[in-house]
């Protein structure tokens, strides 16, 4: 019976735990939406009616699939996406240093993923890889089938980090040191998809100073999931 009682005491700080990570899942960066309302609010000001239109559009678009009715699964079409219309609207606003492709084969769309597992990987690529180094630089986001994986790569020709720094970044993202200083948006997304698929599931990071970051992201490939 005390053994009995002891699982249960881990199955249900585990479920609190995903608990916690899935509301601050959902939560929005509130720099990202004030950002681009200001820019729609100048767009406007000077008649820019089709960038208008164009921004209102991606934003809700981007919203849309944040949201997503509450359900912890979408396609992997659907947070495609979600990453092209977040990268459409910071491409308006970092056009002079920003360009982005994504490549994501087309077989695999109908898998279903947690949702907002690339959105902020390629957010932490723009902000801490892109937006840190001289000139413009790129994002390159790929997608495929491996076996019973889906794998993801997010890379980035940005600032990049040194040896140290990516070891400290690991360990946040692994759950071993706090990420309230950095990599929470990483470590979360870590978090789920260890918890939805295994351990051997994750975010992995590589990366050198100078040079860029590549995070690959390994999921379960599935397409029956109820969604909750």
């Amino acid at each position: 019976k005390i053994g009995n009682l002891v699982e249960n005491i881990k199955t249900e700080q585990a479920n609190l735990r995903m608990t916690e990570t899935k509301l601050m899942q959902a939560q929005i960066n509130p720099h990202f939406l004030y950002n681009t309302l200001d820019t729609i609010m100048w767009l406007a000001e000077g008649k820019q009616t089709e960038d208008v239109v164009s921004m209102v559009t991606w934003l809700s678009d981007f919203f849309r699939t944040t949201l997503s009715k509450g359900q912890d699964y979408i396609t992997v079409e659907e947070e495609k996406n979600h990453i092209d219309s977040y990268l459409k609207i910071q491409h308006f606003r970092y056009q002079d240093i920003l360009e982005y492709e994504i490549d994501i084969e087309e077989e695999i769309y109908d898998y279903m993923i947690p949702k907002l597992t690339l959105q902020p990987l390629v957010e932490n690529a723009l902000y801490h890889g892109i937006k840190l180094k001289r000139g413009m630089g790129k994002i390159l986001i790929q997608g495929f089938q491996k076996g019973e994986r889906l794998i993801f790569r997010v890379i980035d020709n940005g600032k990049g980090m040194d040896e140290k720094t990516l070891n400290e970044l690991r360990k946040r993202i692994a759950g071993l040191e706090s990420a309230s200083d950095g990599g929470f948006g990483l470590s979360n997304v870590n978090q789920r998809l260890q918890y939805y698929f295994g351990e051997e599931y994750g975010v992995f990071l590589e990366s050198e100073e100078n040079v860029g970051t590549e995070a690959t992201i390994i999921t379960g490939a599935k397409k029956n999931i109820t969604l909750s």
